[in-house]
């Protein structure tokens, strides 16, 4: 399995939906289903093809932004095994 793949295959376990694909396919965009409990905000993933990474994006009580980059799907599958949606 590709790495892109890869990193697709871990948000879908942990709950993310594809919602937007970039036009020129070097992108895919996923959400949580769920909000986050605290702060009734999805959190949010881009696959990028042109880095061979992931980021995901989340907002924390006082509307702060905060964003992680992983270059493997394991490290993001542990990352999100400890930070949960609440």
């Amino acid at each position: 399995m590709d790495k892109l793949q890869e990193f697709q295959v871990a948000a879908r376990g942990d709950g993310f939906v594809e919602v937007k694909d970039n036009e020129d396919g070097s992108v895919a965009w996923f959400r949580n289903a769920l909000p986050d409990a605290e702060t009734n905000v999805h959190k949010r993933l881009c696959v990028d093809s042109l880095t061979g990474s992931a980021t995901v994006y989340w907002e924390t009580a006082g509307a702060k932004l905060n964003s992680k980059t992983f270059r493997t799907a394991s490290s993001m599958r542990a990352w999100l095994s400890l930070n949960p949606v609440r």
